[in-house]
């Protein structure tokens, strides 16, 4: 059992991959070549933002996002303690603080109710990350911006095809940012990522920072990193997205079928009713994690922790933080385990699953 079956993708999508790979390798235009606009141009229309600009990876994304909104040096940024390192990484990359709040015990999400206390007067913007596949409370968060003139850059790397009260991530606050890491939802095959934002100006400046800072060729009127995605991912990306849609609607039903199968026996990661979650995970709570995941193991049934550690608790990020500041994600960082996910599943390898991690309690 695969914990994220690319292979059967692949095997399903071949010819259209194929082609778009081929059509690249003829052209030979390998550094924003036709599919880039194309790519930007599909992914645009699909969130409903004005502006798309592929990068070179989700990390990528958020950086140059945080570059375009202007954070520097001595700038404080809130975000969550319980994601993936990249979301404080790029914080401290440019020399700004992350400040974290707790986040929600159910969905896992960054808890809107705790932001509004961490805001100073060096509080710049605030990354919301739509963790595990579900964006988090995007109108609560965006009011609390607009009180304080922040910027809102909705970490989406895990949630590309979601929705919030009918509109889609990426296009729910003044910039999203998501990856195309070949496990996301919609992935590549190696690294990639795109910002979506409405904003002219911050769009403009977006695709200046990730070819250098260039305006024009060797005219760099801005620092800039080299932040392109390559145009064989998006020939990759774009063959992909002909049957995304598709796979989001599967992601959603079996995480439907997990739930159900679940309810009762295991306690799961919450989908608000206003909502939608496309499982780049599906996760579950459990207090005898190990056990659980040996059992599955023993089984071949693959399964993941994501993440074992609060971000302000690992050793480059540790100033001082104890678990007992962030109790809600350090008691999460040692409950959450993942499970096989994705749109190629069938509905016995989910019972199958969920069978298995009853049986191991």
């Amino acid at each position: 059992m695969e914990f994220t079956d690319l292979k059967m993708q692949y095997r399903l999508m071949k010819a259209e991959i194929d082609r778009r790979i081929h059509a690249v390798l003829d052209h030979g235009a390998y550094i924003l070549g036709p599919e880039v606009e194309e790519l930007e141009g599909r992914l645009a229309a699909y969130t409903g933002a004005r502006h798309c600009i592929t990068v070179a990876s989700g990390t990528e994304a958020l950086l140059i996002s945080l570059m375009a909104a202007g954070i520097r040096a001595g700038d404080e940024v809130i975000t969550t303690p319980f994601s993936f390192i990249a979301t404080a990484e790029v914080i401290v990359l440019l020399g700004a603080k992350p400040v974290y709040a707790d986040v929600e015990i159910d969905t896992c999400n960054i808890d809107v109710s705790r932001i509004e206390a961490k805001v100073t007067s060096k509080t710049r913007a605030i990354i919301p990350v739509s963790l595990y596949g579900q964006p988090s409370d995007m109108d609560e968060i965006n009011a609390i911006a607009e009180r304080h003139g922040l910027v809102v850059i909705e970490d989406a790397a895990q949630s590309f095809g979601a929705s919030y009260k009918g509109r889609r991530s990426c296009n729910l606050s003044h910039v999203g940012c998501t990856s195309f890491f070949p496990s996301k939802p919609l992935g590549c095959y190696g690294d990639g990522g795109a910002i979506f934002t409405s904003d002219d100006a911050l769009a403009a400046a977006m695709r200046e920072i990730r070819v250098h800072g260039q305006s024009r060729r060797y005219v760099h009127t801005r620092v800039g990193v080299g932040g392109r995605m390559d145009t064989l991912q998006c020939a990759i990306v774009l063959a992909k997205l002909e049957h995304f849609e598709w796979e989001v609607e599967q992601r959603v039903r079996i995480g439907a079928r997990y739930g159900a199968l679940f309810k009762g026996h295991i306690e799961t990661v919450a989908v608000r009713p206003d909502r939608s979650s496309v499982h780049a995970q599906y996760t579950i709570m459990v207090e005898q994690r190990d056990k659980v995941a040996l059992a599955l193991a023993n089984l071949q049934i693959p399964t993941a922790v994501h993440y074992p550690t609060p971000i302000p608790l690992q050793p480059a990020y540790a100033d001082g933080y104890l678990p007992e500041d962030f109790p809600v994600s350090s008691r999460l960082s040692r409950r959450v385990l993942s499970l096989p996910m994705g749109p190629y599943m069938y509905d016995d390898t989910v019972s199958r699953i969920v069978d298995a991690v009853v049986a191991s309690l």
